[in-house]
């Protein structure tokens, strides 16, 4: 990313697009925005560890999917419709009438939980797409001192994901150097740990590193030079809130807009 973009313009943007995703409730306008903001990603993406978060998110979209689809196979609401295949009945509590667990599955009850499961996994893909294109220290470091516990509960929760991605790639490396197996899931029992630790171990260095400079004690400044918004800043948000006007025609074009506006 190049760094005259201001931290905030990307979530705006893709805040904009997972919105007008939801209103519009297409899956084609879906995986046309997730391509486009995949194709952004890799062209203004900076070469750090949260660059990785795309590629994270889409995986877990991915398990969304299916679990939203095992999910609505197993235990849902009976929706009349073409009959695909039976699974036995599990009978339910009174006090839980109109759910049921097997039963009948119909074409219209599997595509509706699939329908759904693929519009979350859009939304998080391009939630995912701001991570990778923003670098959560800017983005801390732009946070008004009015707003600091606000703001730090903001970027560290942005910031799981690329530490995430950050710890789990060095562990793996790690294993590999020691002659382990690092694919599977077998490998993910001996990467949890270790993976557990180094985020609390990254977690409390953060509050230390934070809590050390002062964050949040004095309500001025430093004359540490912050992030200012420019002119393209504001013309890819003003751009970006337009797809709200009309999602259907304007998302695919909003998704790609920064290859335009953007430096």
């Amino acid at each position: 990313m190049n760094k005259s973009l201001h931290p905030l313009v990307w979530w705006i943007w893709a805040g904009s697009l997972a919105t007008a995703v939801a209103m519009t409730s297409s899956i084609p306008l879906a995986f046309g925005v997730v391509g486009a903001a995949g194709f952004i990603v890799r062209r203004k993406a900076e070469k750090a560890p949260w660059a990785k978060s795309f590629a994270w998110s889409i995986k877990v979209g991915t398990w969304v999917i299916v679990i939203r689809v095992l999910t609505g196979v197993l235990i849902g609401v009976p929706i009349p419709g073409r009959t695909l295949f039976t699974l036995p009945i599990i009978p339910l509590p009174d006090w839980m009438a109109g759910i049921r667990i097997g039963g009948p599955v119909t074409f219209e009850r599997l595509s509706s939980t699939a329908h759904d499961g693929i519009l979350i996994a859009a939304i998080i893909g391009l939630l995912g797409a701001a991570a990778s294109l923003s670098s959560p220290h800017r983005l801390l470091r732009s946070m008004p001192v009015m707003v600091y516990e606000f703001g730090v509960t903001i970027v560290i929760a942005t910031s799981i994901l690329p530490q995430f991605v950050t710890s789990v790639s060095r562990i793996k490396e790690a294993q590999r150097l020691r002659g382990h197996e690092s694919r599977g899931l077998a490998s993910w029992r001996r990467i949890a740990l270790p993976l557990f630790e180094d985020s609390l171990s990254r977690s409390l260095d953060l509050a230390a590193a934070m809590d050390s400079r002062g964050y949040g004690y004095s309500r001025k400044r430093s004359k540490y030079r912050n992030d200012h918004w420019t002119t393209r800043d504001y013309a890819l948000c003003a751009f970006a809130l337009l797809v709200f006007l009309r999602p259907e025609y304007l998302l695919i074009i909003v998704a790609l807009s920064p290859l335009v506006l953007a430096p």
